[in-house]
Protein backbone atom coordinates (compact mmCIF):
# COMPACT_ATOMS: atom_id res chain seq x y z
CA UNK A 1 0.00 0.00 0.00
CA UNK A 2 1.42 3.64 -0.80
CA UNK A 3 -0.26 6.71 0.48
CA UNK A 4 0.19 9.88 -1.87
CA UNK A 5 -0.09 13.75 -0.34
CA UNK A 6 -0.74 16.36 -2.63
CA UNK A 7 -1.48 19.51 -1.58
CA UNK A 8 -4.19 21.49 -2.84
CA UNK A 9 -5.77 25.03 -3.30
CA UNK A 10 -8.58 25.99 -5.37
CA UNK A 11 -9.52 21.92 -6.28
CA UNK A 12 -5.44 21.74 -8.02
CA UNK A 13 -2.12 20.92 -6.78
CA UNK A 14 -1.33 23.81 -4.74
CA UNK A 15 1.69 25.84 -6.13
CA UNK A 16 3.57 25.66 -3.02
CA UNK A 17 3.74 22.32 -0.64
CA UNK A 18 3.00 24.25 2.94
CA UNK A 19 1.01 26.76 1.22
CA UNK A 20 -2.79 25.19 0.10
CA UNK A 21 -6.28 24.93 1.32
CA UNK A 22 -5.95 21.32 2.61
CA UNK A 23 -3.93 17.92 1.50
CA UNK A 24 -5.74 14.76 -0.13
CA UNK A 25 -4.30 11.78 1.02
CA UNK A 26 -4.61 9.23 -1.39
CA UNK A 27 -4.54 5.10 -0.18
CA UNK A 28 -3.70 2.74 -3.41
CA UNK A 29 -2.56 -0.44 -3.91
CA UNK A 30 -0.05 0.39 -6.29
CA UNK A 31 -3.06 -0.08 -9.24
CA UNK A 32 -5.92 1.61 -7.78
CA UNK A 33 -7.31 4.34 -5.40
CA UNK A 34 -8.59 2.36 -2.21
CA UNK A 35 -9.71 5.31 -0.12
CA UNK A 36 -8.99 9.38 -0.04
CA UNK A 37 -8.56 11.40 2.66
CA UNK A 38 -8.61 15.18 3.56
CA UNK A 39 -6.20 16.70 6.00
CA UNK A 40 -7.24 20.35 6.83
CA UNK A 41 -3.78 20.91 8.57
CA UNK A 42 -2.09 23.07 6.29
CA UNK A 43 0.31 24.72 8.73
CA UNK A 44 2.89 21.61 9.00
CA UNK A 45 5.99 23.00 10.20
CA UNK A 46 8.98 21.28 9.18
CA UNK A 47 9.49 20.46 13.19
CA UNK A 48 6.14 18.59 13.10
CA UNK A 49 6.60 17.01 9.57
CA UNK A 50 8.29 13.79 10.91
CA UNK A 51 5.31 13.18 13.23
CA UNK A 52 2.70 13.63 10.48
CA UNK A 53 4.25 11.65 8.01
CA UNK A 54 4.65 8.75 11.06
CA UNK A 55 0.54 9.29 11.90
CA UNK A 56 -0.32 9.24 8.13
CA UNK A 57 2.04 6.50 7.05
CA UNK A 58 2.89 8.87 4.28
CA UNK A 59 4.85 7.23 1.27
CA UNK A 60 5.03 9.56 -1.24
CA UNK A 61 4.33 13.15 -1.76
CA UNK A 62 3.36 15.26 -4.74
CA UNK A 63 4.02 18.85 -4.89
CA UNK A 64 4.66 22.04 -7.56
CA UNK A 65 7.06 23.91 -5.47
CA UNK A 66 9.16 23.31 -2.39
CA UNK A 67 11.22 25.12 -0.38
CA UNK A 68 15.35 23.26 0.30
CA UNK A 69 14.86 22.77 3.89
CA UNK A 70 11.85 20.14 3.18
CA UNK A 71 13.84 18.69 0.14
CA UNK A 72 16.71 18.50 2.35
CA UNK A 73 14.31 16.52 5.18
CA UNK A 74 13.17 14.48 2.74
CA UNK A 75 16.54 13.07 1.57
CA UNK A 76 16.83 11.69 4.72
CA UNK A 77 13.97 9.66 4.63
CA UNK A 78 11.91 6.73 2.68
CA UNK A 79 9.24 9.17 1.54
CA UNK A 80 9.50 9.75 -2.37
CA UNK A 81 9.30 13.68 -3.24
CA UNK A 82 7.90 14.66 -6.56
CA UNK A 83 8.65 18.07 -7.17
CA UNK A 84 8.08 20.21 -9.65
CA UNK A 85 4.97 18.65 -11.00
CA UNK A 86 2.81 20.54 -13.68
CA UNK A 87 -0.08 22.00 -11.46
CA UNK A 88 -3.46 19.96 -12.41
CA UNK A 89 -6.08 18.13 -10.38
CA UNK A 90 -5.32 15.77 -7.89
CA UNK A 91 -7.22 12.72 -9.82
CA UNK A 92 -4.77 13.87 -13.62
CA UNK A 93 -1.88 13.94 -10.53
CA UNK A 94 -2.19 10.76 -9.55
CA UNK A 95 -3.55 8.46 -12.41
CA UNK A 96 -0.18 9.78 -13.87
CA UNK A 97 0.99 8.12 -10.05
CA UNK A 98 -0.39 5.16 -10.65
CA UNK A 99 0.83 4.74 -15.04
CA UNK A 100 4.52 5.86 -13.63
CA UNK A 101 4.40 8.50 -15.54
CA UNK A 102 4.55 11.45 -13.08
CA UNK A 103 8.25 12.53 -13.46
CA UNK A 104 10.02 15.74 -11.33
CA UNK A 105 11.60 19.09 -12.03
CA UNK A 106 14.11 19.72 -9.50
CA UNK A 107 14.26 23.21 -10.86
CA UNK A 108 11.43 24.46 -9.16
CA UNK A 109 13.22 23.80 -5.73
CA UNK A 110 13.20 27.36 -3.99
Amino acid sequence: MAKIVIPISDNRLSNQFKDCAYYYVFETDQRNVVSIVRENNCKISLNDLETWITEIGITDIITHKIDKSYVEYFSDTKVNLYVGVNINTSEKLIDDYLKGTLKSNTQLIS
